[in-house]
């Protein structure tokens, strides 16, 4: 797990603008007219419809897409009772969650009520606002009852998601467990440590697919929940079917499953061991599990394990169910989440892993296969094919249970809808992301003595995807690290080519570089003076060895950092130039656009290479590219040298790739609106495809297009990436952000896995 420091968190979530959530207008206002139909006197119509008949509000507002998630603090995470307004960054967080992977708008709202009447007034009271309701972190067991009594006096769908998505994740993975076990849920003894409100919710569904309750064996801090207690509300007693008080430890003898959902470390090595053969254990306290991975693998070869990390297989992540159970009930506008939609959510995602997993998941955890068994009984939460088995499961089961009030007709179409929504498109950078931890590689930092590498050096460190190289004046930097409380390893490189130090490696560097450059205008003594220079030092490590990638430009002209990268690098066989290629993150997925920084005017066969080499960088992304040549003209429709030459490089990559989905010459807006395609020229290769490559014909044009987009838009942006070099070496832009430097750093760590 990536360390947080305390003041990076405290950084992301108050700049550069408070919080993490935000309302988006979703329609223009940029007239008097505009504004006249979305408020006075306009908005009278839709009022009126609203006051006939109150379903319109799905017609005319955002309601249908709209979940509260709702709080008063009573049981944050791992804070405890920390009161409503502290509560409310998790609560913004959840609805961050819903909305990346769901496509869902939330407002979050934190109650200061702990009464529990008082509380369900409340949110009666503003329901009508929403399209559902997710309760979230309020203590047991007035938990309990506010769900109970909101799901039967409100007509929306409401969910605690404390209770029912742990109990809805680990059941699917509870019933891949016992099939890989050759075990049957009404024969196995489970024991279960918690009976807070999760434990009981997975109490309740395991008995809901076949546990006996005289096999289950619950624990809370006072010991095993049992006939002679008189401590038990009505939630607990349900499960208290033992008449005596057995030990922690001796439930574990001949058990079948654990489920933990209590604190870490009060499971040992000997109660594992007294388990069944394939025993199944869920170690899910957080962030340390009740048994830690190692420790139980270590005992029992045989074991069937999921834990509440990201760091060992069968993560149990809420992120698995509650965005798409919402997802479904939504869509049908269910008047509530029931038992028959929670166990369609289980039986989806227990099928799920058990389906063959997409190479871009493969590649985004950084595995050279996964396939359904003992380390994959639980789906990745980065499978984009989540959305697209959850919801339409939670969909029908609202539909067959009979409390869906808008049916789905055509459900392939509405898989398809689903997918459109978020895909794996708008998931790249997570998948960037887990690609670079799982092999991260020695990176050379060659402005390190500025703050704002330095910084991007911890965090690259800390998220775990590179091992940093800091080159600068030493002084410097560690004056700057003691300054800023940075915690680099003892054994970190931190290197100035200039010292005293380093005039042998200088030297050794200066003859190889002279080696290759010596009928091109510099001598060897030249050489070695130029290895004083940063990024030539750099690129000299990368190319002997010393290092797996290099990052500088943040100082410099790009120009003096991409000279001295070409010169010692050189460029991959087989090609002629290099292309600068910039990643924007939009809501609709990314767009790869190229040549941004270094061709100015090239010609229809360096249009065609340049395209050529960018589609085999943006399938390493494990992203089809659909390649638009961009153009003032459409198809011949306005002639010129510029058109001329982006048709010409069209025909040379039919010939040369004829499986690349590419065309052109082609106007920007007619590349990027499908509808405008299909109707002006639906006989083009692009003609019902979502572009997501634009290829420019000159640096002019590509600069100031990728500038404003940049400018103007919201979404992650990385690079400009270097295509077409030997080695991993990448130049970033002057002023780049922290986060801007952290995201080139993951794309050169992957440049270097695949080099």
């Amino acid at each position: 797990m990536a360390k947080i420091r305390k003041q990076d968190a405290l950084d992301y979530h108050s700049s550069p603008k408070p919080g993490k959530i935000e309302v988006v207008p979703t329609k223009p206002y940029a007239s008097q007219r505009d504004l006249s139909l979305a408020y006075s006197p306009g908005v009278a119509e839709p009022c009126l419809k609203i006051a006939e008949n109150k379903d319109d509000a799905y017609k005319y507002t955002s309601k249908g897409n709209l979940v509260a998630v709702i709080s008063n603090g009573t049981a944050v995470l791992g804070l405890g009772d920390i009161g409503p307004d502290a509560s409310k960054p998790v609560m913004e967080g959840k609805g961050l969650l819903f909305k990346i992977f769901a496509d869902i708008d939330v407002f979050d709202i934190e109650v200061d009520a702990t009464d529990p009447d008082k509380f369900i007034e409340t949110v009666k009271a503003i329901a009508p606002t929403f399209g559902g309701i997710n309760l979230e972190d309020i203590k047991a067991p007035e938990a309990f009852e506010i769900e109970r009594r909101l799901k039967e006096e409100l007509d929306i769908p409401v969910m605690h998601d404390d209770q029912h998505g742990t109990a809805i994740i680990s059941s699917a993975a509870l019933i891949n467990a016992l099939e890989l076990a050759k075990k049957k849920i009404d024969k196995v003894k489970i024991v279960i440590s918690g009976a807070g409100a999760s434990a009981l919710s997975c109490a309740t569904l395991y008995h809901s697919l076949g546990a006996k309750l005289e096999n289950i064996y619950m624990f809370d801090s006072k010991g095993l929940l049992n006939s002679t207690r008189e401590d038990l509300d009505d939630s607990k007693k349900f499960f208290a079917r033992h008449k005596k008080e057995i030990a922690f430890i001796d439930a574990f003898k001949k058990a079948d499953v654990f489920l933990g959902l209590s604190r870490g470390g009060i499971v040992s090595k000997e109660m594992i061991k007294l388990m069944s053969k394939d025993p199944i254990v869920f170690a899910l306290a957080n962030p340390e599990p009740e048994i830690s991975y190692k420790d139980a693998t270590s005992v029992r070869k045989d074991i069937i394990m999921a834990t509440g990390r990201s760091d060992h297989p069968n993560q149990v992540n809420n992120v698995l169910g509650f965005p798409f159970i919402f997802r479904g009930a939504l869509d049908v506008r269910a008047t509530t989440i029931n038992e028959e939609m929670k166990l369609a959510a289980v039986k989806a995602i227990a099928e799920l892993a058990k389906e063959s997993i997409p190479d871009e998941v493969i590649e985004a955890y950084g595995e050279k296969n996964i396939s359904f068994g003992r380390e994959q009984f639980i789906p990745k939460p980065l499978d984009p094919r989540l959305i697209s088995y959850v919801a339409p499961a939670v969909a029908k089961a609202a539909i067959k249970s009979g409390v869906a009030k808008s049916p789905i007709e055509n459900w392939e179409e509405y898989e398809m809808e689903l997918l459109n929504r978020l895909g794996l498109d708008n998931k790249l950078l997570r998948n960037i992301t887990e690609k670079a931890q799982r092999s991260p590689k020695r990176v050379v930092f060659a402005e390190a003595d500025n703050i704002k590498i330095l910084k991007a050096a911890q965090t690259a460190l800390e998220e775990g995807v590179a091992q940093p190289i800091l080159l600068g004046k030493a002084t410097r930097i560690n004056r700057l690290i003691n300054e800023y409380g940075f915690e680099f390893p003892e054994d970190t490189e931190i290197i100035d080519p200039k010292s005293e130090e380093e005039i042998e490696r200088r030297e050794m560097f200066g003859k190889s570089f002279f080696e290759r450059r010596m009928r091109k205008g510099v001598t060897e003594f030249e050489a070695i003076q130029l290895m004083r220079e940063r990024n030539h030092f750099g690129a000299m490590m990368v190319e002997t060895g010393d290092a797996d990638a290099m990052i500088s430009g943040i100082t410099r002209n790009y120009r003096d950092v991409v000279r001295p990268a070409i010169q010692v690098i050189g460029l991959q066989k087989d090609m002629s130039r290099v292309a600068g290629m910039y990643i924007l993150q939009t809501k609709k997925g990314p767009l790869f656009l190229a040549d941004t920084t270094i061709t100015r005017d090239p010609s229809a066969e360096d249009i065609a290479e340049i395209t050529s080499n960018v589609a085999k960088t943006i399938r390493k992304f494990k992203v089809t590219p659909r390649v638009a040549l961009l153009s003032y003209s459409n198809f011949g429709s306005s002639p010129g040298k510029d058109a001329r030459k982006m048709a010409e490089a069209v025909e040379i990559l039919h010939k040369k790739d004829p499986n690349l989905i590419v065309d052109g010459e082609l106007q920007a807006n007619f590349a990027l609106n499908n509808s405008l395609m299909m109707e002006k020229f639906s006989f083009s290769t692009l003609a019902n495809k979502k572009v997501n490559t634009l290829i420019f014909p000159n640096l002019s044009s590509a600069n100031i297009a990728y500038k404003l987009l940049q400018e103007i838009t919201e979404g992650d942006a990385i690079g400009p990436v270097l295509v077409g070099l030997r080695k991993s070496v990448h130049v970033l832009q002057m002023g780049s952000s922290v986060r801007e430097i952290i995201n080139m750093v993951k794309v050169a760590v992957i440049d270097a896995q695949n080099k």
